[in-house]
């Protein structure tokens, strides 16, 4: 069976396939530090190169930001269309000192590898590669059109892959559009995500005298940004852990009785999440499970503070400046927008006297649903079920994938988020890691769909 010949190809490679992966890797691409640019073009160019050589027409399309990637196999009439997604950029490695060992410098260990973008988003992505290569390589024929769309602004919130969407809907047109950026359930049990939270992602800049001030001379004179940050940031959710912005759950769609019961069926305890954060308890909005708010709950957090003087041993002053970000994550229903404009007039209301604040929307989101009993969502589990050899289970995700709700509203075709990393690969922090199995059944598993999403 000539599907037989592609999967045997994919572990008789795996060693091969793991090598180029580190290729990919030792790659630099911060999207959000310019001096990495020329290192985002690089590994534009190198996924640009690899999808040549598997006999793709490639695309490098320049824009107003960083390249993206459009390939695409020879188009036939009698076969569906996949548009696969994915990012070569990755998040910077800050703190340094925190990592084990280099974050460009990959390291495998008890068959974990270690290293920037492995989970976020090279090694997911590149695993589609790898099927793609197995069809190839062996002569199978491939049962599906390909696509794909690579972009290098992902991390730092460009826009340029959608202005290319909204711009070429005819070009990227599909049957459906597959985005590798989630995560399995846990170690054992493969998942099928069918809910992405949206972002209001905003900064809060408070300023008072013209320059930093001598704490003996001048305090108790003037008011303190630092203490009116710590004001305004206190008064952001109240005692029962609900954000205090007016309007906020308004529009929030609530679960229904089986996801919650199927949430509840995962048994995901208090204990996990101790054991997964090292965080002494667990804690957020009263009246739901942890699932429930991690999942399918809008939230509000303060990711950054500035102010003032932070080395080492004592400078007595008053600060002139604070700064703090802050990222609202949202839910099907609530809108980016709307919510944003509303935090701005919440935290200047909230502002004390005697600073001046200002507050700036950076970056938004919409949140995604999609249908659980589609054609391709069965089409996925039944890939996954094959792939990872257990039963698929559906869950949602508390992160965004900005894209994705451009790519419902300019292709309309469904999406299916098939993610092959863990909750618990450090994507975003120190020491971030991808599981080989799981970069290996992945690469099993994409190609398992693109026989299953043919109808088998």
């Amino acid at each position: 069976m000539a599907l037989d010949d592609v999967l045997a190809y994919l572990h008789a490679h795996r060693q091969t396939h793991v090598d180029q992966l580190c290729d990919l890797l030792r790659i630099p691409s911060i999207s959000s530090q310019s001096d990495h640019a020329p290192d985002v073009r690089r590994a534009a160019e190198f996924c640009a190169n690899e999808l040549r050589e598997l006999g793709l027409a490639v695309e490098i399309i320049e824009g107003d930001g960083l390249p993206l990637v459009f390939a695409q196999t020879a188009p036939r009439p009698d076969r569906p269309t996949l548009l696969m997604y994915g990012h070569y950029d990755v998040q910077p490695v800050d703190p340094l000192d925190l990592w084990t060992t280099a974050p460009f410098e990959p390291r495998i260990e008890n068959d974990i590898l270690y290293a920037r973008g492995s989970t976020d988003d090279k090694g997911q992505f590149y695993a589609h590669f790898k099927a793609l290569e197995a069809y190839v390589r062996t002569g199978t024929d491939l049962p599906v059109n390909l696509k794909f769309i690579l972009e290098g602004e992902e991390e730092c919130g460009g826009h340029h892959v959608y202005r290319f969407t909204e711009q070429n809907a005819e070009k990227l047109a599909c049957d459906a559009i597959v985005v590798s950026d989630t995560a399995l359930y846990n170690e054992t049990t493969p998942g099928i995500c069918y809910s992405l939270k949206g972002l209001a992602y905003m900064e809060i800049r408070v300023s008072g005298p013209a320059q930093d001030l001598h704490s003996g001379s001048y305090g108790g004179t003037v008011q303190n940004p630092a203490n009116a940050l710590a004001e305004i940031i206190a008064q952001l959710k109240d005692a029962n852990g609900r954000c205090t912005v007016p309007g906020f759950y308004d529009d929030v769609l609530d679960l229904d009785a089986d996801e919650r019961a199927g949430f509840a069926k995962l048994g995901y305890t208090d204990d996990i999440l101790r054991s997964e954060t090292g965080a002494p308890a667990a804690y957020g909005e009263a009246g739901y499970t942890t699932l429930e708010r991690m999942w399918a709950r809008p939230t509000c957090d303060v990711n950054g503070i500035t102010s003032g003087y932070g080395g080492q041993g004592a400078k007595t002053i008053i600060p002139a400046r604070a700064m703090a970000k802050v990222s609202m994550r949202l839910v099907p229903n609530q809108d980016p927008d709307g919510i944003a404009a509303a935090f701005c007039d919440h935290v200047r209301k909230l502002a004390p006297a005697g600073v001046t604040v200002e507050v700036e929307n950076l970056h938004n989101a919409n949140p995604v649903l999609v249908p659980r009993h589609s054609p391709m969502m069965q089409a996925g589990i039944r890939a996954l079920r094959a792939g990872f050899g257990a039963e698929p289970v559906f869950i949602r995700e508390g992160g965004s994938i900005p894209i994705v709700g451009t790519f419902q509203a300019c292709l309309k075709a469904p999406v299916l988020l098939l993610g092959y990393g863990l909750s618990t690969d450090n994507a975003h922090s120190p020491n971030e890691k991808f599981h080989l199995a799981n970069y290996w059944n992945g690469a099993r598993t994409s190609a398992l769909l693109f026989h299953e999403a043919a109808g088998g």
